[in-house]
């Protein structure tokens, strides 16, 4: 079969494996789509560690053609998407159903092999743990490779309190960006308001629902943000790039007893100057979030075939062989998100 590996940052490649057989307690996918993720992003640029000769990729969805042996309630054909977390299930987060906060965590495309491949085997644990996910029989597979991000912006917006009426800030209208609008208007936040440099991104945002949109080289986005909240400030910002001055920027935009979320990574020591008495005293919750419950997957894929625009975020398709093409779409910030889809699979 053919798959993608990443040897080192900088470096990923195509080339031929072995096609694998699945174990007791194991699954083998044929692949029907893969999505680059701006944390495969990072690992390419060196700012996040993935074992060398993996093959990345945790955005994915794909068929189900080989069942190890004690398996059930799979079979050959089943269309799925996975959450692709093995946790231990035993510690204190798993036992709260947090399983992204596993404490002897492991991911797919980072720790073992991902979707970048023609065909990859699903660990016994995750098969274990519930964590492969059946697809709506009316969701292309393409739609459903993203399921992951869709999900860790679900968690986000959960974590944010985002309600009817809520204000929220989005800084960044790259893919996450953009699914935050999506998602933040779902949940019914007005207004909702962007801040992106790129004028093309700045037009999806503003066609995808949110009522101000903002060019952080030119607005004065404080007073924008005063004046479109009634001058208390937003009630949820989010940070949707790793960029550490926008963190600071967040703090100064959220009103008392507001949400700043750090939904995005950051280089390595990344630091800012933080005001601990604006915290204390405007009662601030300043958090992070990172990938998503069992359970916020399972409603995303019920929230996905309806979600406007969501096809739209899919600009840019290669086959596996152009693989590396896709990290370098992402690095020059060609289009939305990259997919590699792989012919002669059901992707709709």
């Amino acid at each position: 079969m053919r798959a993608t590996i990443f040897h080192r940052p900088g470096e990923v490649t195509v080339e031929e494996r072995a096609t694998p057989e699945p174990g007791p307690g194991e699954l083998r996918l044929r692949i029907a789509a893969a999505a680059l993720c701006a944390s495969d992003v990072r690992v390419y640029r060196g700012e996040k560690h993935a074992a060398a000769g993996v093959v990345p990729g945790h955005e994915l969805s794909g068929v189900v053609d080989a069942v190890g042996e004690g398996v059930d309630g799979h079979a050959i054909g089943d269309r799925v998407v996975i959450c692709p977390i093995l946790a231990c299930g035993r510690c204190r987060f798993c036992v709260r159903g947090r399983r992204n906060r596993c404490i002897a965590r492991r991911t797919l495309g980072y720790d073992l092999d991902g979707g970048f491949a023609e065909q990859m085997i699903v660990p016994a644990e995750i098969v274990a743990l519930g964590h492969v996910l059946p697809v709506p029989a009316a969701l292309p597979l393409s739609i459903a490779a993203i399921a992951e991000p869709v999900a860790c912006t679900l968690n986000s917006i959960e974590l944010c309190d985002v309600r009817p009426g809520s204000s929220l800030v989005i800084l960044g209208a790259g893919p996450m960006g953009l699914l935050h609008v999506l998602l933040g208007r779902a949940a019914g936040a007005a207004p909702i308001i962007v801040s992106e440099p790129v004028a093309e991104r700045r037009e999806v945002a503003r066609r995808w629902g949110a009522e101000i949109v903002l060019d952080p080289t030119t607005d004065d986005i404080a007073a924008r943000v005063r004046k479109a909240t009634d001058g208390y400030g937003a009630d949820a910002v989010v940070v949707s790039v790793g960029v550490a001055a926008l963190a600071e920027q967040a703090l100064a935009l959220v009103a008392k007893q507001g949400v700043v979320n750090l939904f995005a990574g950051f280089p390595p020591d990344s630091t800012i100057p933080l005001d601990l008495n604006a915290l204390h005293y405007g009662e601030v919750v300043l958090s992070g979030s990172q990938n998503a419950t069992t359970d916020q997957y399972r409603r995303t894929l019920a929230l996905l075939g309806s979600l406007p625009h969501i096809e739209e975020l899919l600009t840019n398709r290669y086959g596996i062989e152009q693989a590396p093409e896709a990290y370098a779409s992402r690095l020059s910030l060609s289009g939305l998100k990259s997919l590699v889809e792989f012919p002669g699979v059901d992707s709709r």
